[in-house]
């Protein structure tokens, strides 16, 4: 544990912090350069921050309300936040609320807005995801390979001794969805909504298998663990939701932010205007040749 002053910071807590103030960055760059203004990201984050912590912290005490709530447990503890616990699904469900509350505050699109800070929440959770070795948890099963994680505490049923870091390989697959995102956007100009829905998609295909490798207790579906289904569905409505959008609306917005013109404007936009500049040449050249010839009457009269 790290102390800023007389203020304790936790490892779990100093890793989400940072994890979003990365996020908001590169989410910043990529809004200004679909066309947006400095700062709109940070200001819709106020709103969609606190509305994931919250919603991620639902998830965890939900699905695992034995922790808090069974018999020799304190319920108070489901409030300890800094100590982990947090379910990304219920972070981005009710963190996508929050953003959606701060666009509509400001007549931005939401699925613009998604599309922006999607590589950066992937970041985010790569970094956040750090958390788990600070607090010695969510480890896959026994291993002796080189970069096997080592436990060495016994607390809450814990064995001591060297595991899989199932938050090591989450934390590597999150990287490359970003790098994946990045990629994708710039190749195909994802729009609408499609550049989130391809991160989601990304994200889940790996929290699957990853999840799968896990040995903390988690609920069961027909002999399955949860998060494992529920990464299933979300990947299913992800990938459902990009072929439709593709065909519904292929490209990109063409405005992102009332007032502000989309970066180096549409191609359709940037053909218009070349067009529009050669007929202003030829007009002005049809106007020169006029003079000339008017010209060239004075002068014989």
């Amino acid at each position: 544990m790290l102390y800023l002053g007389p203020i304790p910071l936790r490892g779990y807590a100093f890793c989400i912090i940072i994890g979003v103030f990365v996020a908001v960055w590169l989410g910043n760059k990529r809004w200004i350069a679909r066309g947006g203004r400095a700062g709109t990201v940070a200001d819709i984050a106020v709103w969609a921050v606190p509305f994931g912590l919250v919603g991620g912290r639902l998830y965890h005490v939900i699905t695992d309300y034995e922790l808090y709530f069974s018999e020799g447990r304190d319920w108070v503890d489901a409030f300890k936040i800094w100590e982990g616990g947090l379910g990304i699904w219920g972070a981005i469900a009710l963190g996508a609320l929050g953003a959606w509350i701060g666009c509509r505050r400001r007549g931005i699109p939401m699925p613009a807005y998604a599309d922006a800070v999607a590589p950066g929440i992937a970041l985010a959770q790569a970094i956040g995801r750090w958390g788990n070795w600070f607090n010695q948890e969510l480890y896959g099963k026994p291993t002796d390979l080189p970069w096997a994680l080592e436990i060495t505490s016994t607390a809450d049923g814990r064995v001591p001794g060297t595991y899989h870091p199932t938050f090591l390989y989450e934390s590597l697959w999150c990287i490359g969805v970003a790098l994946l995102v990045i990629w994708a956007d710039r190749r195909f100009r994802l729009g609408h909504g499609r550049a989130f829905a391809l991160y989601v998609a990304a994200y889940c295909a790996g929290r699957a298998w990853i999840e799968y490798m896990r040995v903390d207790d988690a609920h069961h579906i027909l002999g399955v663990r949860l998060n494992v289904w529920t990464a299933i569905l979300v990947f299913l409505l992800a990938v459902t939701y990009l072929v439709l959008s593709s065909k519904k609306r292929p490209g990109r917005e063409a405005v992102v932010e009332p007032g502000v013109e989309a970066a180096g404007g549409e191609a359709d936009g940037d053909d218009e205007s070349a067009g529009e500049s050669v007929g202003e040449g030829k007009d002005d050249e049809s106007k020169a040749d006029e003079a000339n010839d008017e010209a060239g009457s004075a002068k014989k009269t």
